[in-house]
């Protein structure tokens, strides 16, 4: 009860109002007990009015402080009334477009109209797995309360979704099943499962949904949907029940109103050839679907949503035939509503035979259409002894036909539904279910019939349940905090039920008068006004003797009894049943079988009824079937309410906010209707009862602690405080109860406390204001004291200075009056002087100009006797010149003519041109040359062409030859002299294998002493070099900012180009990964299943990185891919021939091989190794290009100060390095050739020529190779001259000539091996098998010699086009060179000139200087080329040792001895190595001086599974801290050096394939342990870099020691799984963040938004109830917020020292902490925006003050410039959003401000702006309406900013693994005995 004291003038409260319900008023007085009438003030009109009190109860209702409103939960609210509850709603919808409330445990959803981007899957992710009572209300709230009660406890729940027509109960089902699906789903994608459950939504929609005048797609049937989960909480089948299906719609509408949407929808695909057999037309032509007038709706299109109906068909598995079936059903429907029924004579009917309706629908169902033409028009009646047949009218008739119609749609929407749950079923046996039912509101029309009796009946049913479960949590919460409470009185609509279910009620009634022969609706309302009219819900109408009235618990409804019993019967005619199942399509015979045995629990099953004669409607039905459409609806409903009280319900109401379906438009009068009829008023009512507010007692006192006194205060005991507290405020004791954790208040007592909580701070502030007020008083009286005292000076001090002004200018006046009277007689005097003195001038003027003119004349005429004299003196001298010109012209022309003869004739001497232009005679001279070369070059290639004509005339003559072969004979004798004749060869093997022995040593020394030459030659050059780096010392500093800025600037374009690169191949990666742990998971499944325990598939794991490294070796960006594409391409197939003709394959194949062949394999080897050396060098120099120069900016401190002399030499370096590599490869290649042209073939070789033929072909497409590297370089040339064009165009008409040339060849070669192993084979299928029978008469010797003599021929023509080939090949090599050197000279006369021009215009100091920097870069132009001659002479002497060393082994595998000792390679002893320490990555390393070792370790091949294990698989983490950083994978690359030197391939293979592996499974075992996930990464970088830095590659060498160079890897290219690496640790760094997700998400909001830092800012506590039990007792309490923010900053940290002990490069810690910082700052972000309670001011400080401290943390551990700040700052600006000022002018700012926000979360921050106080204003509607509009009108253009409201919290940023050398020498690891590998052995 509320005190009489808050009825108060100036009191808020609600008066009713006919047409807003209720209206805002003020108290104009106060009331007193005993009062009957009261002053009010209307506040919108300030109307003044008189209402009535009689009574104390009817006094009106109290407004809630406006602190109150726009809460989530209305029982949070102080009063608790239907006012209340509906302008809260009101203001929720129509201000704040916030569509869902809560009212307790009851979700209140109002249909917005309106599309809303609050479905997505992030706003699922968003609620899965919170606390639903923190977040905003959503039905995903309600879901996943329902999800998470079902896993914690194992209790079955169900979601009843109800509420009128319209309101959104379908869609708010259908979201609540597709949460379901998602978080019920697999982890990755959605099961077939749940596609199905998803899919059977449209498929109900379309066959039980149709528009009417309230909602375009209204569900007119009822359905419960049980979705079943298994125990680990996946969906493995569904179930659904449907209840009373509107069967009067297929043959009747009202106006503006649809027919089911599945009859359009086919209407819709009439002209689709599928289906034009079911003879369909417009929706217009057909009776059934006219009615309403209405065939359209507004925005759906009926195709499209046709076409997602079949698609869901197709999921739920129902098959293309029978939905052609069903189609036709659908379409006879329609046919049959436009059979014309005609009257006859007499009480009869007819239908026209011709009639294409009824053929049509006897066409498509299969039926005769005779019987089915007599059974319309006719009915059966039986009797004891006969049956008769009478005919119907045209009435009965119609009723006939669209009584068949209803049952034909009803059994084939039960079918369909059976077939979904078939579809559905489980396979398994469930753990829980999660229902969903979605089910008509309470209806009332202004005439109700049969449908809306039963849909009321259900709906007291479940108000009922819902009464009880609301009473039984209310009682419960008091129960569980030890109150004492009485017993609280609720609405028991039990009654009622009992008037409609009992025996003799309503439907017993009902039951029996349908079995009454004659019975009729009459006398069924008769029989109810004389047995029921008593009871006090049952009520008869005044005006009526047809209908009758029922109290409901939400309102009285008059029903009419008309057709009560029809549609209670539900009959159908006997015959045409018969006739159906009759039917020759065997789908339409099984749908109408007789069903009576049968049991329906999903719905109104449609019976035949037999009925005696004599009845208004055609009676002559089955006696089967003796169950009524009352009594199954019943019992479907007695079986649903079992089923809910057997589940933990959860309650969503669904509100239609307006009739006009107009968005956002909120209707208080239809509203309140049905908060009425849904129970939300009855919840509020039963909270009311009790004690509806409940605060916990640090929120009390934290809210009212103003209203303390100090002595009262006991912070150790809150509880003890808030009893003190209340004792003094509220004197009635029963107001409130102390709970255990909270304190509970009756209604009203909270806006009482807020009401003297705002009057204490309403005194406090008077009595500052009064303090304040008097001290700006008394101020502002000294200021006015002090400012007259000033006036009065200042004024005195005015009028002496006006007296004194006064006495000056009386002065002054005289003195002007003197001055001016001077003037004027000056002024006279002057004036006479200058008219005086003009008139002189004048005449003086006159006189000289006379003068003047007399002389002038004068002059002229001397002048003109001067010039005519001059002109005759002139003519006459100019006469005489000419003649002298003439003579002496005529002399010099014949003197020119012969000097002009003299200078051609030494125009052609060659020294005279040489002194004039040395450098552009030379040229003209070698183009003349050249032009005389090329003319000999035609004449030698047409001499080749027709050599390669006879060629092919010789190869054509050859082919004949073909058959002569097969049909020769060997003879054993010739066997036997060719294996003595190899046996003699063999020896002559050996013999050179001696030579090339001793050539080896003598190649040796000479690179010893080339070596030794070229020490001294780098010796002095250094020095010239350090004496000249010391004078230009200081402009290299000058130079190196700009040249590091410019590097820099093209290093971070090249990262920009190659991130979204990268971040696609590591999302393949993390798909790789993904996809691979299902793989396993599924192996280790089925391997359970079978065997009985669980192996982990080692050889999977194998198996898949095999497979993968082909597809990963070249991981280079998409740069160095379209820049090297030719290179590429030449390197797979290079990958190729090697995995074909593999080095080791050949030699363990090759025991039983001659000598020939052992050197042909090491001249296979030599080559491909030539090969992969060559390619590496190519790739390695074209991706440092790319990657921005990074070999050129440390190669030894060089840095050219001059961009044009930086580019020359860079391309004068890569044109050498290209030739020679060009021309090595070509030698090799021409090298390999011949010895496989020459070398004799024996007996072996010949029994598989195809196989050799194969190996021909693969060296032809290396020469192709070759053939495009030189057109490459021929490019390259051609850029540097120009003149070269008619050369280039000759060598590539010789290249393509040459190719096609070689294709024939090859082709030809492989027809004749193919045809030679036919023969052979048709040779053993010709004997049996056996190919020995084939030599019996000596054929086999015979064919072998025709074989040898065709192979002879074939050589000789092969070495002579070979030899052509080469000669042009050296011609074209020298014409290379020649345009070369004319490049280079060239150049340096280009140099030259420049240097010239620069010279002369610059000072001696530059010119000094740019003499200095030429002459540098000659000498290290000349330094780079002697080292590559150096490396190439070392790389020769490895290979040789190589070739020696297989030569020894196979010599052996011979059975020859050797001194192998003399070739092996042994390295020379280590130089000294340092003995200081060495420090890196925070771990110290010592140097052993006492030995000198080869940075390797031994281990045996058995060893190997020990030394994964001891070193990977039980290497723990609290060990590996304690070891140098990345220690084990220093010590597996030592061992995979020991591989390396020994050339062991498999052991090689074995040893990365096993590491791999064990790291993968270490780290899935302990997936959950970021210790070790971390301690794995670091190794795998580490060991990634070592990979890179030993590789040999010279862009990884740059920062290496001379040792480390010494200590590459010299056998194999390990680029394939350094790709595999890669991804390794992108998996591995993907799971470091997965794990550290997990770790810090129940930390996030707690640290971020809860925890409040600063001291004194208090926040408005919640109010809001737990609407369910899922948190239980027994589980662990969560954390307070500071615990949380303290856990975050420790688990940071230590994760921070964590990867800097092992050693982690500090890029990818930054790239680590600005993911990890992304994702806590998108989950705060998230949980803001959904959290109405942190939106305050209050809160933004403390968010913000949080922010700064993670901020700070990160300045302290260096990582402020990791781009983890610029991640923050989307919470940064909400804070600031919240915390800044929102009034019109502030618009702009605020926009600024919130550049990181999109629109969406910017609006809906200040929707859930609540102020904490009252002195804080609300957010205005019309300012959220300015800033919406001003923000779309900014980012109109801006498509970069997201407009999602939540932000994706599974962003992954691209991560990047930079190459970091170590500087630990391999030579100083040791190995700690702790790790227990003493077997390793170090060299």
């Amino acid at each position: 009860m509320i005190s009489d004291e808050l009825y108060c003038t100036g009191a808020r409260v609600w008066i009713p109002d006919p047409n807003e319900v209720w209206i805002a008023a003020t108290l104009s007085e106060k009331w007193t007990p005993g009062q009957t009438t009261l002053s009010i003030e209307i506040e919108d009109s300030l109307q003044a009015r008189q209402i009535k009190v009689p009574t104390r109860e009817k006094l009106p209702p109290l407004r809630n402080p406006d602190i109150l409103i726009g809460e989530n939960d209305l029982t949070s609210m102080s009063y608790l009334n239907e006012p209340e509850v509906l302008y809260n709603l009101q203001v929720r919808f129509a201000d704040r477009n916030c569509i869902y409330t809560y009212c307790g445990i009851v979700l209140v959803a109002i249909n917005p109209y309106d599309d809303l981007p609050i479905y997505g899957n992030e706003i699922v992710q968003a609620y899965n797995g919170q606390d639903s009572n923190n977040l905003d209300p959503h039905i995903y709230a309600v879901a996943e309360e329902a999800f998470k009660q079902m896993s914690r406890f194992e209790q079955n729940q169900s979601i009843i979704v109800s509420g009128e027509s319209g309101a959104g109960k379908t869609v708010s089902a259908k979201y609540a099943m597709r949460y379901f699906a998602i978080v019920g789903g697999s982890s990755h994608d959605e099961t077939q499962v749940e596609k199905k459950v998803l899919a059977s939504n449209p498929i109900m929609e379309a066959i039980g949904n149709a528009k009417t005048t309230r909602n375009d797609n209204s569900s007119r049937f009822g359905k419960y949907i049980e979705i079943d989960f298994k125990k680990d909480l996946t969906i493995i089948g569904a179930q659904m029940r449907t209840y009373l299906l509107e069967k009067s719609r297929v043959v009747f509408q009202a106006p503006e109103e649809r027919n089911y949407h599945i009859f359009y929808q086919l209407c819709a695909m009439r002209e689709d050839e599928e289906f034009s057999h079911l003879g369909l037309q417009c929706p217009e032509e057909f009776t059934y679907l006219s009615h309403g007038e209405c065939t359209e709706i507004d925005g759906v299109d009926d195709m499209v949503e046709f076409e997602a109906t079949k698609k869901a068909l197709d999921i739920l598995g129902l098959n293309k035939v029978t939905q052609q079936e069903m189609f036709k059903i659908f379409a006879a429907v329609l046919h049959l509503g436009n059979v014309s029924l005609t009257e006859r004579t007499g009480d009869s009917s007819k239908i026209p035979s011709t009639d294409p309706a009824l053929k049509s629908f006897c066409t498509l169902l299969g039926i005769d259409e005779d019987q089915t033409n007599k059974w319309l028009c006719n009915r059966q009646i039986q009797t004891v002894g006969e049956t008769l047949t009478k005919p119907l009218t045209v009435a009965q008739a119609s009723f006939s036909r669209d009584a068949l119609a209803k049952h034909v749609y009803a059994e084939l929407f039960q079918y369909i539904v059976t077939q979904i749950n078939k579809s559905l079923a489980c396979r398994e046996k469930s753990q829980s279910f999660i229902g969903v039912l979605d089910i008509y509101g309470f209806e009332t029309f202004e005439i109700n019939s049969f449908e809306q009796f039963c849909i009321n009946y259900a709906n007291e049913k479940l108000q009922q349940q819902f009464n009880l479960h609301v009473f039984k949590l209310e009682q419960e919460e008091y129960v569980k905090e030890q109150i004492e409470w009485s017993m609280i009185d609720f609405y028991d609509n039990q009654p009622c039920i009992d008037l409609i279910e009992a025996k003799l009620g309503i439907l017993d009634l009902l039951d029996e008068e349908c079995k009454v022969p004659n019975g009729s609706d009459a006398n069924w309302c008769t029989k109810m006004y004389e047995r029921l009219t008593k009871h006090k819900h049952f009520g008869k109408p005044k005006t009526s003797r047809t209908a009758f009235i029922i109290d409901h618990f939400a309102d009285k409804v008059q029903y009419e009894t008309d057709g009560f019993l029809d549609k209670n019967r539900d009959a159908v005619l006997e015959t045409q049943l018969k006739i159906l199942r009759a039917s020759t399509s065997e789908f339409v015979a099984d749908l109408f079988v007789d069903k009576s045995g049968a049991s329906d629990t999903s719905g109104a099953k449609k019976k035949t009824v037999q009925v005696r004669p004599g009845q208004k409607q055609p009676k002559g039905m089955s006696k089967a079937s003796k169950q009524t459409v009352g009594s199954q609806f019943r019992e479907s409903l007695r079986s649903l309410m079992t089923t809910l009280f057997s589940t933990t319900p959860h309650y969503v109401r669904c509100i239609k906010p307006n009739d006009e379906k107009a968005a956002f438009t909120f209707d208080p009068t239809r509203a309140v209707q049905q908060l009425r009829a849904c129970g939300v008023l009855e919840t509020i009512r039963i909270s009311a009862a009790g004690y509806p507010s409940r605060w916990t007692y640090p929120e009390f006192y934290q809210r009212y602690r103003v209203l303390c006194k100090f002595k009262q205060i006991q912070r150790n005991d809150m509880r003890q405080t808030c009893e003190k507290v209340l004792n003094g405020l509220i004197n009635d004791p029963d107001k409130y109860q102390f709970g255990k954790t909270k304190i509970f208040f009756r209604a009203g007592q909270v806006a009482y406390l807020e009401k003297l909580r705002s009057d204490k701070l309403q005194a406090c502030g008077i009595m500052i204001q009064k303090h304040v007020k008097g001290w700006i008083y008394k101020k502002k009286y000294l200021a006015i004291r002090k400012s007259t005292l000033l006036l009065q000076m200042y004024a005195r001090g005015y009028l002496a200075r006006k007296h004194a002004q006064f006495l000056r200018e009386t002065r002054a006046a005289i003195r002007i009056q003197k001055i001016y009277r001077g003037f004027c007689s000056r002024k006279s005097y002057y004036r006479h002087r200058k008219a005086v003195i003009t008139i002189q001038a004048l005449a003086r003027g006159i006189l000289a100009r006379k003068r003047y003119a007399e002389l002038l004349r004068n002059v002229k005429a001397v002048v003109i006797q001067k010039h005519v004299r001059r002109w005759l003196q002139v003519k006459k001298y100019r006469m005489v010149l000419k003649g002298i010109v003439l003579i002496q012209s005529h002399f010099r022309r014949r003197k020119a003519r012969l000097l002009f003869k003299m200078l051609k004739i030494e125009a052609k001497s060659v020294d005279h041109i040489k002194k004039v232009n040395k450098g552009l005679e030379n040229k003209i001279i070698e183009l003349q040359q050249k032009i005389e070369d090329m003319k000999k070059v035609q004449k030698d290639f047409d001499n080749d062409r027709s050599k390669l004509e006879n060629s092919q005339k010789e190869l054509e003559r050859l082919k004949g030859s073909e058959e002569h072969l097969r049909s020769a004979s060997n003879k054993i004798t010739e066997l036997e002299e060719i294996i003595a004749r190899l046996e003699a060869e063999l020896e002559k093997e050996r013999a050179e294998k001696q030579d090339l022995i001793s050539e080896k040593s003598l190649l040796a020394s000479n690179a010893h002493e080339k070596q030794q030459e070229q020490d001294e030659t780098d010796k002095s050059q250094k020095e010239q070099i350090l004496k000249l780096e010391e004078e230009m010392a200081e402009m290299k500093s000058k130079m190196q900012a700009e040249m590091n800025l410019r590097l820099d600037q093209e290093r971070k374009q090249v990262i920009q180009e190659m991130a979204v690169e990268r971040e696609h191949h590591q999302r393949l990666v993390k798909d790789h990964g993904r996809l691979q742990q299902r793989m396993e998971n599924l192996l280790e499944e089925r391997n359970a299943k079978i065997s009985g325990h669980a192996r982990h598939p080692s050889d999977v794991s194998s198996v898949s990185i095999d497979s993968s490294v082909p597809d990963s070796g070249i991981n280079f960006s998409d740069e160095v891919r379209h820049n090297n594409e030719s290179d590429f391409d030449s390197l797979r197939r290079r990958k190729k021939f090697e995995n074909t003709e593999s080095p080791l394959v050949t030699e363990s194949q090759t025991v039983n091989k001659t000598g020939d062949e052992t050197e042909k394999g090491a001249a296979e080897i030599a080559g491909s190794e030539d090969t992969k050396a060559e390619d590496r060098e190519t790739i390695a120099d074209d991706r440092s290009t790319i990657l921005g120069g990074e070999t050129s900016e440390t190669r030894d401190g060089d840095v050219d100060d001059s961009k044009p002399a930086n580019l020359d030499l860079g391309m004068m370096l890569k044109l050498q390095t290209r030739v020679r590599d060009l021309e090595k490869e070509r030698n090799q290649l021409l090298k390999e050739k011949e010895n496989v042209d020459r070398r004799p073939r024996s007996e072996s070789q010949y029994s598989d020529v195809a196989a050799d033929h194969q190996k021909l072909i693969e060296l032809e497409m290396e020469n192709a190779r070759l053939k495009e590297s030189l057109e490459r370089l021929q490019k390259a040339v051609a850029l540097g001259q120009g003149g070269n064009e008619e050369i280039t165009n000759q060598f590539t008409a010789l290249n393509e000539e040459l190719s096609r040339r070689r294709e024939e060849c090859i082709q030809l070669k492989s027809l004749l091996a193919s045809r030679t192993k036919d023969s052979i084979e048709t040779a053993k299928e010709s004997y049996g098998g056996n190919a020995e029978i084939l030599n019996e008469d000596g054929e086999l010797a015979s064919a072998y010699q025709t074989l040898k003599d065709v192979n002879r021929v074939l050589q000789r023509d092969l070495e002579l086009e070979k030899s052509g080939y080469k000669r042009k090949e050296l011609e074209l090599r020298a014409t290379i060179e020649e345009l070369k050197k004319d490049n280079n000279r060239q150049q340096d006369l280009i140099g030259q000139l420049n240097k010239v021009a620069s010279n002369l215009s610059m000072s001696p100091e530059q010119a000094m200087q740019n003499a200095l920097q030429f002459e540098i870069q000659r000498l290290m132009s000349e330094n780079l080329d002697m080292r590559e001659k150096c490396d190439q002479l070392e790389d020769k002497v490895r290979k040789l040792k190589k070739a020696v060393k297989i030569y020894s082994n196979r010599l052996k595998e011979h059975g020859v001895s050797g001194n192998s000792e003399g070739v092996s390679s042994k390295g020379k002893p280590e130089e000294g190595l340092e003995e200081d320490e060495e420090e890196e990555m925070g771990g110290k390393i010592k140097y052993q001086p006492t030995k000198n070792y080869m940075g390797m370790l031994e281990y045996k091949k058995e060893e190997e599974a020990a030394l994964v294990k001891q070193l990977v698989t039980d290497l723990k983490p609290r060990v590996a801290i304690t070891l140098i950083p990345t220690l084990p994978a220093y010590i597996l690359f030592m061992c995979l050096r020991h591989t390396d030197h020994l050339n062991e391939d498999s052991r090689c293979k074995t040893l990365l394939t096993n590491v791999i592996n064990g790291i993968k499974k270490v780290s899935k075992a302990h997936q959950d342990d970021i210790e070790t996930l971390i301690l794995w990464l670091s190794n795998t970088c580490r060991f990634l870099h070592l990979l890179k830095q030993y590789s040999g590659e010279k862009s990884f060498q740059v920062e290496n020691t001379e040792l480390q160079n010494n200590h590459c890897l010299r056998n194999f290219d390990l680029s394939e799984y350094r790709a595999i690496l890669n991804d390794l640790a992108v998996w591995l760094y993907q799971g470091v963040v997965k794990t550290a997700k997990e770790h810090i998400h129940p930390l996030i909001v707690g640290a971020l938004l809860e925890y409040e830092g600063i001291q004194g800012l208090s926040s408005k506590p919640s109010m809001s109830r737990q609407r369910s039990s899922s948190h239980s007792d027994t589980l662990e309490a969560p954390s307070t917020p500071e615990h949380c923010f303290e856990n975050l900053i420790k688990t940071l940290s230590s994760w921070v020292n964590l990867m800097r002990t092992h050693g982690f490069d500090t890029l990818v810690v930054n790239q680590l902490f600005k993911q990890l910082f992304y994702f806590i700052v998108a989950t705060a972000a998230n949980n803001l925006l959904l959290r109405k309670d942190m939106c305050n001011w209050s809160k933004g400080m403390q968010i913000r003050y949080n922010l700064s401290n993670l901020e700070q943390w990160l300045r302290d551990n260096r990582l402020h410039e990791c781009g983890a700040v610029e991640a923050m700052e989307p919470l940064i600006q909400a804070s600031q959003l919240l915390q800044a000022r929102k009034t019109a002018e502030d618009v702009d700012s605020i926009c600024e401000m919130c550049s990181q926000l999109s629109v969406a979360q910017i609006i809906k921050i200040l929707n859930l702006y609540t102020p904490v106080d009252e002195y804080e204003e609300r957010v205005p509607i019309s300012f959220i309406r300015k800033i919406q509009q001003t923000l779309k009108e900014k980012r109109k253009s801006d498509s970069s900013n997201p407009q999602a409201l939540l932000i994706d919290t599974k962003q992954f940023f691209p991560v990047m693994f930079p190459f970091c050398p170590s500087s630990i020498g391999l030579e100083s690891i040791d190995i700690p005995s702790v790790l227990k590998l003493g077997f390793l052995v170090r060299l």
